[in-house]
């Protein structure tokens, strides 16, 4: 049996793991995530721990970008100010003496659910993160895709429509339409709309409750059957349905994956996105593909260092 160590380096907490071929985790430690020595310091020492005991035979790193995966170093992340440049796959070799791979976070979650969760079986497939943003990533005959410089996947910036809620800083994105904070967004134009209009919805009553609204509580309100919620994720279902139709014509995956909002939703989005699939991707590509929820669930950062661990030398 083969061990593999994962890195999964947050802007609030990291994580140490262990894990054996199938993506099973033996042992792991959370830390908070502080200054960048201290945080590396805390991380090497719980990884040389571990590297006694368990003998693991590669490290993966999984990290918000921007990264530079070839280099293996971290570029200076927004959300981990003062990781400047930071040369880990370097340290880890001289610290722990083990090969290492680094990776953006979106990515390394592809190769987890393709590896270990809903993509296996696939030679090619996309996963989307659709939460808080959107993130992807992209594999392509069992390998994931960077792109030239590591910036492949970056499918939140494609423009959908010329107004809408903005996400990736443009207005109209993919990632506007679908991610959390659009699906927000979404709900607060519609619910100003009727509380001009004197009406309310269940989940925003009144202006003092509009900076309240989530996507959350907007899919409890459209699970409740509330009108105006339910048009909304009926708008997040319809532009969804438009993103992974460019994604469904150009690569032609065997197999979609998505995430978070995704998984706990997808009652509520899947019968419009397909609608919209269905009416607007070439038919031999559509009958191709599956769109599927997620499977690793809270374990997916964790999983997703130690599938980047297993894919060292492949």
């Amino acid at each position: 049996m083969m061990y593999y160590m994962g890195f999964d380096i947050g802007g609030t907490k990291c994580a140490v793991v262990i894990g054996d071929e199938a993506g099973k985790i033996l042992a792991k430690t959370k830390i908070a995530t502080t200054t960048v020595n201290e945080t590396l310091e805390q991380i090497f020492a719980i990884a040389e721990s571990y590297a006694a005991e368990y003998h693991p035979v590669s490290v993966g790193i999984s990290c918000g970008g921007p990264l530079d995966p070839d280099e293996g170093v971290i570029l200076s992340p927004p959300n981990l100010p003062g990781w400047d440049h930071i040369e880990i796959v370097r340290m880890v070799k001289e610290r722990l003496g083990l090969p290492a791979v680094l990776c953006n976070d979106a990515n390394a979650c592809a190769l987890a659910e393709w590896r270990y969760g809903a993509g296996q079986g696939s030679k090619n497939m996309v996963f989307l993160t659709f939460g808080t943003g959107l993130g992807a990533g992209i594999i392509i005959d069992g390998k994931i895709y960077n792109g030239a410089n590591g910036n492949a996947g970056e499918v939140g910036h494609i423009r959908l429509d010329r107004f809408g809620p903005v996400g990736y800083g443009k207005r109209g994105s993919f990632e506007g339409f679908a991610s959390g904070g659009g699906i927000a967004q979404l709900g607060k134009t519609a619910v100003v709309e009727k509380l001009q209009a004197g009406k309310t919805t269940a989940y925003c009553r009144s202006f003092d409750e509009l900076e309240s609204v989530t996507a959350k509580s907007i899919a409890e309100a459209a699970d409740a059957g509330d009108e105006t919620a339910l048009e909304v994720y009926g708008l997040c279902a319809e532009m969804l349905g438009y993103g992974l139709s460019i994604l469904v014509d150009i690569l032609n995956p065997e197999v979609i994956v998505i995430g978070s909002i995704f998984q706990r939703s997808a009652h509520l989005l899947r019968d419009r996105m397909d609608e919209i699939m269905r009416a607007e991707c070439l038919p031999i590509s559509y009958e191709a593909v599956r769109v599927v929820p997620a499977a690793l669930a809270e374990d997916l950062g964790d999983k997703a260092a130690l599938a980047l661990a297993q894919s060292v030398g492949e």
